[in-house]
């Protein structure tokens, strides 16, 4: 299939998704990325576009695959596939946020590409208490080792690498999907996460002080607040497992 790249993106959207409307085969289209978060496109934004094709029936999209122009970026994928794309234990889990706040341009089954974007937005009660817990053991696993590693001025690089730790329990014990940093900001302005230390004018500098040089009582700040934010929320068994060595977390 060729794809008409004049004019402005806007032109090339609505000239693909006019065209994909019109295959039989096309079940759903779903738009993500900058353009469905407000205030975040710039001249240089793109449109994501997620093409989704009844199960076993041939299309001329399904060989764009993976489409990416200056205008367009699309994702054509097979209906049994977006029910599972992005979601815990996939290769794909990555992609879950594209779904957060993504809008539903077309939907041919009465609803059913909308029903399965909303269990993409959140996390599920059971899912965020299991993704809370394992990410809440590796980020005091990483933190102990960057901590200790200091004693001996080496742990700057562990340092850096707790951070995606601490944003992801952070997000799901509010049974939110973490966010793609650049949208980090955004969330945290917009859907904050209720304690004040979460939000974004303070946890942003110390994730940057952390990041820059891994400044040890910046890092125990941290997770004197994770700590106490996991115990509330009932992690405190994963916390207590690793026994005397949280003092080190807490204590210089």
């Amino acid at each position: 299939m060729h794809i008409t790249l004049g004019g402005t993106p806007e032109d090339t959207l609505a000239a693909f998704t006019a065209r994909a409307a019109g295959d039989p085969a096309v079940a759903g289209l779903v738009l993500s990325g900058s353009q469905v978060h407000e205030g975040m496109p710039t001249r240089h934004s793109d449109y994501d576009l997620h093409v989704i094709l009844r199960d076993g029936q041939a299309s001329e999209l399904a060989g764009l695959d993976r489409f990416r122009s200056a205008h367009l970026d699309l994702v054509v994928i097979e209906l049994a596939e977006f029910r599972t794309r992005g979601m815990p234990g996939r290769p794909d889990h990555f992609a879950r946020y594209s779904y957060v706040h993504a809008e539903v341009l077309l939907d041919r089954l009465d609803g059913t590409i909308a029903r399965i974007l909303d269990q993409k937005r959140t996390l599920g009660a059971d899912e965020a208490r299991d993704a809370a817990a394992g990410w809440l053991d590796a980020y005091v696993n990483q933190t102990y080792r960057s901590l200790k590693s200091y004693r001996d001025d080496l742990g700057h690089l562990d340092a850096a690498e707790t951070v995606p730790y601490a944003l992801e329990v952070l997000f799901a014990l509010h049974r939110r999907v973490r966010p793609y940093n650049k949208y980090l900001r955004w969330e945290l302005e917009r859907q904050p996460l209720g304690d004040p230390r979460w939000s974004a004018d303070r946890l942003l500098p110390v994730l940057r002080r952390v990041l820059a040089d891994g400044d040890p009582s910046t890092q125990r700040a941290l997770f004197t607040g994770i700590e106490r934010a996991a115990r509330d929320a009932g992690h405190g068994e994963v916390l207590d497992s690793w026994g005397t060595d949280l003092g080190l977390l807490r204590h210089s």
